[in-house]
């Protein structure tokens, strides 16, 4: 049997005024795959800026064992020179530079003469993110894909290092399932190799189907080491140990589950992509919503569901886009957000911490930012009435805060997440998209906004949720329509889908666009 590559010992952590970590244990055997699971805010993240770091030794109490000596990293450059290399959740990569140029940041590939060799850098790129699946040109610029495929050069680049020790923060969490899994296999060919791997996850069942040793962390503090090869290692002992109860019931039940008529629809919708000439992002896609119903969208990575959605909400994303918006059968304007936001049009977007807050501003103005002129006057903010609304959804969302005048960087994910939510029902919109709205939120979070989406549809909004995850939109919808290479594929019932079904459908490379209509037809009938 292997040893421990890495022990962490009584390890503590302290902020001003908040205790982090409370004497955490942690053993990790040489070439295992070791998963930690626990709440936002119960110290995953912080114990392992402690172990790469990022917060220097001195900076906490406890002891650091890795390779059998003492480690006392004074910064990240330490631990990476040691081995250890770690791909925090919030990506570090350079939009305006290539994808090569980012792998090797840091790192160049030079020839003789001390120059960088950007041929070899370029085709040493190419081989790393055939690695983990991309395929993309690597001179493309960052900036110009979208936030899962920024998460794989974030792993190539990982992978660039004489890496012995990987730690991975919610890796999958960008991802969909077919790419999920590829990065899952990719972590057991490294384990195949002797690397150690430290996931963080919230997705249970990649834990179950990968991990070979599960830590559960609550509130700063060690709870219980898992063996996952164990008959009784299960979701529910993990979710158990998480939340320090049972959670019977992933998905809370609909209870008011009335569907009106259709209130938003969108027809024949084709976006361009907004720098390449010619290339069709969205082509041709309808879809509708009726009063009181939760409508899912599922798709591949690169199938244009968030294009989709940008573009429909105020043209945020593309170029000569084309196509009708409908509200209560009426055509509507929505080229600007302004417009979107007048007719009662919500986009919650899926990096909430770079589009959907402002994160060195407080919890109540970040609320009330998309819908100031209800609290204005003569070009003032009435700041008492801020304040009060704030404190109402505070309380009505349960934001777990001590006040509204903490900052929204400050917040756990679920509680950002129910802040930006927050902000949107307060313009009164009744078509809310939510693109990814529980990405990186732990379960006990997942739950609470899940109940939040099933509030605004019995309240009679429309509600459609952009999902990577199948069974979040099987267990959440009334109706899935499937999205490939831009096009609508399907549309299914949530009630008769099943995770093959969509699939099948999200992976058809060409297809009517019409088939989507005709089957949305069926359901409206």
């Amino acid at each position: 049997m292997a040893g421990n590559i890495l022990e962490m010992r009584g390890i503590s952590k302290e902020f001003p005024g908040v205790k982090a970590l409370s004497d955490v244990e942690l053993h990790v055997s040489e070439g295992e795959i070791h998963a930690i699971c626990g709440e936002n805010g119960a110290g995953k993240s912080t114990l392992m800026k402690v172990l790469s770091g990022v917060y220097p030794h001195g900076t906490y109490t406890g002891e650091i064992v890795y390779d059998g000596e003492e480690a006392q990293f004074g910064s990240i450059n330490d631990s990476e020179a040691a081995g250890i290399v770690i791909i925090h959740q919030e990506l570090a990569l350079v939009p305006h530079l290539t994808v090569a140029e980012n792998i090797f940041l840091g790192n160049e590939t030079k020839n003789r003469l001390g120059l960088i060799d950007w041929n070899r850098a370029n085709q040493q790129a190419a081989e790393l993110m055939a690695q983990v699946g991309l395929h993309e040109n690597p001179v493309t610029p960052v900036g110009q894909l979208g936030v899962g495929k920024q998460q794989l050069i974030e792993i190539a680049k990982a992978l660039s290092k004489d890496v012995r020790l990987l730690i991975l923060d919610e890796p999958t969490a960008a991802l969909n399932d077919s790419d999920s899994e590829h990065l899952l296999q990719l972590l057991r060919d490294l384990k195949e190799r002797g690397i150690t791997s430290i996931m963080i996850s919230h997705k249970l069942g990649e834990i179950e189907e990968i991990a070979d040793t599960t830590t559960v962390i609550r509130d700063g503090r060690t709870i219980e080491t898992i063996d996952m090869t164990e008959p009784e290692s299960t979701q529910d002992r993990i979710i158990r140990g998480m939340v320090g109860r049972d959670l019977e019931h992933r998905y809370p039940e609909r209870v008011d589950h009335s569907i009106g008529e259709e209130l938003f629809r969108v027809e024949d919708w084709t976006v361009h992509h907004p720098t390449q000439p010619g290339r069709v992002v969205v082509d041709g896609a309808s879809f509708n919503v009726r009063a009181g119903e939760v409508v899912g969208i599922a798709g591949l990575m690169g199938a244009g569901r968030t294009e989709l959605a940008m573009s429909i909400f105020g043209g945020t994303y593309g170029r000569d886009i084309s196509g009708t918006v409908y509200k209560n059968g009426q055509p509507i304007r929505t080229k600007t957000v302004a417009e979107a936001i007048s007719h009662g049009i919500a986009y919650a977007t899926e990096d909430r911490k770079k589009y959907g807050l402002n994160l060195i501003e407080d919890i109540r103005r970040n609320i009330s930012a998309a819908a100031l002129g209800k609290l204005s006057s003569g070009g003032f903010v009435n700041g008492n009435e801020e304040l009060a609304v704030a404190e109402k959804y505070r309380e009505s969302m349960n934001i777990k805060t001590p006040s509204v005048l903490q900052l929204a960087g400050n917040l756990s994910g679920g509680n950002q997440q129910k802040v930006v939510l927050s902000k949107w029902m307060f313009t009164d919109a009744d078509v809310l998209i939510l693109d990814e709205p529980t990405r990186g939120i732990d379960v006990g979070a997942k739950y609470e906004i899940y109940t939040i989406v099933n509030a605004l549809a019995a309240q009679g909004k429309a509600v459609v949720i952009i999902s990577s995850e199948l069974p979040e939109l099987l267990g959440t919808c009334d109706r899935i329509y499937t999205l490939a290479f831009g096009r609508m594929t399907g549309c299914l019932d949530a009630a008769d889908a099943t995770p093959e079904a969509l699939m099948t459908l999200m992976t058809q490379e060409r297809d009517v666009a019409s088939r989507a209509d005709a089957d949305a037809e069926e359901n409206l009938s």
